[in-house]
């Protein structure tokens, strides 16, 4: 079963690369006492993720923040590299926004959010979708129906919607 607005997040680690390689991140402790926008993606450097999503909360960034959002995070079922990689590629790092693997989608999994399409080599992905998070409990969540859409879960369709 899908999360929904009014759950508690599942406890969940996540991964980034650090100075000394790939570091664990408990998403309680992001989560614990502050509002944070979770946005997920299927796949990093993939079309829709990588041109439109992640510009749509680079886009909106100082907006969030004028409402109190504490920081912006983009999870895909990537590993650390990758999600390294894609922050510099995109300018989502340099913009100030976390981007976190889930590599065995085990939160992903966890908040029923999972998907699968072998024709587009694409396995144990996650949906597209938006969420704000304050502490540690969904406020608001925006699904898309398909995986290669991003307009409600777009930074400025949940910039809206708070």
């Amino acid at each position: 079963m899908a999360i929904s607005v009014g759950d508690s997040l599942p406890a969940a680690t996540l991964t980034k690369l650090g100075e000394a390689g790939p570091e664990a991140v408990e998403l309680g402790t992001l989560t614990k006492g502050r509002k944070v926008v979770l946005f997920a993606v299927p796949g990093a450097f993939t079309p829709t993720c990588h041109s439109a999503h992640v510009p749509s909360f680079m886009r909106t960034k100082d907006q969030f923040a004028a409402k109190g959002v504490d920081e912006i995070i983009c999870i895909s079922v990537n590993d650390p590299f990758v999600m390294k990689a894609w922050g510099e590629a995109t300018g989502a790092t340099e913009a100030g926004l976390t981007l976190l693997g889930d590599a065995e989608s085990a939160f992903t999994t966890a908040i029923g959010m999972n998907f699968s399409a072998p024709p587009a080599g694409l396995i144990a992905r996650s949906s597209r979708y938006a969420m704000l998070v304050e502490d540690g409990v969904v406020k608001a969540l925006h699904l898309e129906e398909s995986p290669g859409q991003c307009e409600i879960s777009g930074g400025e369709a949940l910039l809206d919607a708070i």
